[in-house]
């Protein structure tokens, strides 16, 4: 009996987690390739055979999703598996149409083969899109929890963006951890904001592996879900967070829905500076989708560091990257804060974008007057330290999860944005986590 060819269509995250799953150890399916989209300079590589498995000794190339057609083609491909996250359904279905215009089926794997369990309580927390407000949702859990005397540890959505052997299993607990496991600005924007309050953060490629690993020093296991992606392990309570800036996507998104669907609460962040219509279209939505869901308002207030005066400067605003980019947000928590500031000008850095950033801000052309802090790799780094220090500007904010002036070297005063978690009225995330505490 031949075996069925299979492309996994990815993102380095949830392809290479739906391959272990599933297709790693069936003798019914031979994957012959991945393909790479979202993030830049992951196609090229191959997924190396020490984590394949015997049936692939020279592991499986990761072609880029733009050859897709030709992919098929050389492959002869019957199957293609699309394991990534954050697309509109038009989105969805045009990918849908190419694979099968090219003859191959097109599928998308659902919970009951994906979720791994786990022997301790496992709390996620999902969102509708990219930037809705899961790290401080994430982290006000944790918070919650470990004042109660529980042992969190968090698990990461995957950002195996390096060698993938290396990142089979990655523990966080310190910022040298960061260091020591080459991070992306990416990676440290998920995994810093957890280590600096003293807690653990698993990542990687090999999620059995890890929360095997995770599961050996926690009470609680918090899954920190990336873009809208659906968890990688069984829940016992899915907290998904929803924005209003973005209504109406969590019934147009892939798997946004399939999150509301799954919700046992749901969070409404960002409701102190969203319009009301805006508010009460997604509140609507979810009551539609998943009307036994607890629903929790919330706002994420800005907190600012730097004693640097903006009224009336010129100001260049560095927001979270993918937020931005595959997030579709035109901004974030830096322009707020330069703007109640009383900046005098948004400059637009795009005149000074350097090497890669050029190429991204043609790429995604709507990006308007900010700067994103993409840092996917060194040459990006660069790049981005280049750009920020080339734009003729007098202030610098920076709204990103991390403090980013401790990776590039910024010739400007600097002001820095953060944000956390409030809950608004109730109910509330301590009343939703009471039966973890008793």
């Amino acid at each position: 009996m031949s075996r069925v060819k299979v492309i996994i269509l990815g993102a380095a995250g949830r392809d290479f987690h739906n391959f272990n799953c599933v297709y790693r150890q069936n003798p019914a399916y031979e994957v012959v390739a991945f393909t790479a989209t979202q993030i830049p300079d992951i196609d090229g590589r191959r997924y190396p055979a020490s984590l394949a498995g015997p049936h692939y000794p020279e592991g499986i190339p990761i072609e880029d999703e733009a050859d897709l057609l030709d992919v098929i083609k050389r492959t002869g491909a019957e199957l293609c598996v699309m394991a990534y996250s954050d697309r509109s359904y038009q989105q969805v279905m045009s990918l849908a149409s190419i694979v099968n215009a090219a003859g191959a089926d097109f599928a998308m794997l659902g919970e009951r083969l994906t979720e791994l369990k786990s022997t301790k309580p496992v709390i996620s927390v999902g969102a509708v899109r990219t930037g809705c407000g899961k790290s401080q949702t994430s982290r006000r859990i944790c918070e919650i929890l470990r004042k109660a005397g529980k042992k969190v540890v968090a698990v990461r959505h995957p950002m195996p963006y390096g060698d993938l052997e290396a990142q089979r299993v990655q523990r966080f607990a310190t910022i040298a951890d960061l260091e020591k496991h080459k991070c992306t600005i990416e990676e440290m924007e998920e995994y810093e904001p957890h280590v600096a309050v003293g807690g653990v953060i698993y990542a990687g490629v090999d999620y059995e592996a890890i929360l095997r690993e995770a599961e050996k020093e926690a009470d609680i296991i918090l899954w920190d879900g990336g873009n809208n992606d659906t968890p990688f392990f069984k829940s016992d309570l899915h907290i998904v967070v929803a924005d209003p800036h973005r209504a109406g996507h969590e019934n147009s998104y892939y798997p946004s829905e399939t999150n509301v669907r799954l919700a046992d609460v749901v969070v409404i962040n960002k409701v102190v500076e969203a319009e009301f219509e805006n508010i009460e279209l997604v509140r609507g939505n979810i009551r539609e989708i998943n009307p036994k869901a607890v629903v929790i308002d919330a706002a994420s207030p800005l907190t600012i560091t730097g004693n640097v005066d903006l009224v009336g400067k010129r100001v260049l605003v560095v927001e979270d990257g993918p937020t931005l980019t595959h997030g579709d947000m035109k901004y974030g928590a830096g322009v707020v804060a330069a703007l109640r500031l009383g900046a005098g000008e948004l400059v637009d850095p795009r005149p000074w974008a350097c090497g890669r950033l050029a190429e991204t801000f043609e790429k995604y052309p709507d990006i308007g007057t900010l700067l994103p802090a993409m840092g996917y790799g060194d040459e990006q780094k660069a790049d981005l330290e280049a750009t920020i220090n080339a734009v003729e500007c007098d202030v610098v904010v920076i709204g990103t999860p991390i403090d980013l002036s401790r990776i590039v070297k910024i010739n400007k005063p600097t002001v820095r944005v953060g944000y956390e978690l409030q809950e608004i009225g109730s109910p509330n995330l301590e009343q939703v986590l009471a039966r973890f505490i008793g």
